[in-house]
């Protein structure tokens, strides 16, 4: 069963990478890349974001894809 708290990071951690992507999302709309960069721009934005929310899900089930903790030292 997963705790209030556990929820309720899991939302604040959403909210902040929709955030930060909607503002990577605008800033490459902004800069105008030729059509094959702004395109490529876009489609590692989403996969990061999918690599992201996927690392989000496994977190709960206790075997996230890469651990923040580890990367840190």
């Amino acid at each position: 069963m997963i705790d209030m708290n556990a929820l309720l990071y899991a939302l604040l951690y959403l909210v902040v990478w929709g955030l930060i992507l909607y503002v990577l999302w605008w800033g490459v709309g902004k800069v105008g890349l030729p059509e094959p960069f702004g395109k490529i721009a876009l489609v590692v934005l989403v996969v990061i974001t999918v690599v992201v929310l996927i690392n989000l899900l496994l977190g709960f089930t206790g075997r996230p894809l890469f651990s923040w903790g580890a990367l840190r030292r």
